[in-house]
């Protein structure tokens, strides 16, 4: 009997893969290490297998995106499928980012979540939506911003003895508006300046608050949101590191501005504006504010994300395109 022709046919590689994953602030704050909100501004990751590495960015800070070297997302990319014994195939990526890096906005769980997502799909690991979010989350060192980035909405999350806990609120109706100074400010520098221990007044005050944070979310009561939004755990102490902080703070209650925090560790401020308020009056009274007290920052208007990257990530190619 003659030896089998063999048909030629190539077995087909995984297929290019696209993930879009919002911003994020997180803290709220008094909800410090607890909660995080998903902004509509994102970081749009599209991949395919390709004979050597190649990243073409577009969009904020396309130097640090497109870097080949200490690049978040491909380190952690490479990272996952190391530590899971499969090899990193090359990748043609395509990023296009709207989120501004190192300034409270989640630019670093989006890195993280859109890495493992691409170690998952092109490495095959067949890794669930919970074990992707629970690595990020290890990664990370903590749950906010990568629970908010996954799910979207508002995600509260608590890690505990080896448990990852997360729940979801719908998205808030209030428009919102960050403040975005030009220099930005790293997550240790920001954890390094507070304190090991606070007083049990100010953790229950925080409590208290966080508390009345989540039934204004839930009931969508402007009338509780100013003092919901009190804080004693962080913000007091990282507002030496980010000056905008206090001058907009002042502005809570006026204005349209009901209420402003530190997006995430800072520097940028989250603003939560009321409903009807005008955005060009709002700019102009949050400029004004920011002249005179000597400082500038960028404003983004946004709005709160209902859909997280969980659900806005596909492998492309063939008739349509499916979910990884």
């Amino acid at each position: 009997m003659g030896k089998r022709r063999q048909s030629g046919k190539r077995k087909a590689g995984p297929r290019a893969f696209q993930i879009v994953l919002p911003a994020t602030s997180a803290n709220l704050g008094p909800a410090f290490d607890c909660a995080a909100l998903a902004l509509n501004f994102h970081l749009k990751v599209s991949a395919e297998v390709a004979a050597e590495d190649l990243i073409r960015a577009t969009g904020r800070d396309e130097a640090i995106c497109g870097a080949r070297e200490g690049n978040l997302l491909v380190e952690t990319y490479r990272d996952v499928l190391g530590q899971a014994g499969k090899p990193a195939p090359s990748l043609a990526l395509r990023i296009e980012n709207q989120i501004p890096v190192g300034k409270g906005c989640g630019s670093s769980a989006a890195a993280r979540l859109a890495g493992i997502a691409l170690a998952v799909h092109f490495g095959g690991l067949g890794w669930t939506d919970e074990r992707i979010l629970e690595e990020a989350v290890r990664r990370e060192g903590h749950a906010d911003n990568a629970a908010a980035c996954w799910h979207g909405g508002i995600a509260v999350a608590q890690m505990g003895t080896g448990a990852l806990h997360v729940a979801t609120l719908a998205a808030p109706r209030w428009p919102l508006l960050l403040a975005v100074p030009a220099r930005p400010l790293a997550t240790e520098k920001a954890r390094a300046v507070l304190p090991t221990q606070v007083s049990r007044a100010d953790a229950v005050a925080n409590v208290q608050s966080a508390m009345l944070l989540a039934t204004a979310f839930a009931q969508r009561r402007d009338d509780l949101l100013r003092s919901a939004l009190t804080d004693k755990l962080h913000q007091p102490y990282r507002a030496p590191l980010c000056p905008l902080l206090d001058p907009l703070r002042a502005l809570a209650g006026g204005d349209g501005i009901l209420g402003a925090v530190l997006s995430g560790a800072g520097p940028s401020v989250l603003m939560f504006l009321a409903p009807r308020a005008p955005q060009p009056r709002v700019a102009r009274r949050v400029k004004e504010c920011l002249s005179g007290a000597g400082l500038d920052a960028e404003l983004i208007f946004a709005q709160a994300e209902s859909r997280g990257a969980r659900e806005r990530r596909a492998a492309l190619g063939g008739k349509g395109e499916s979910r990884t």
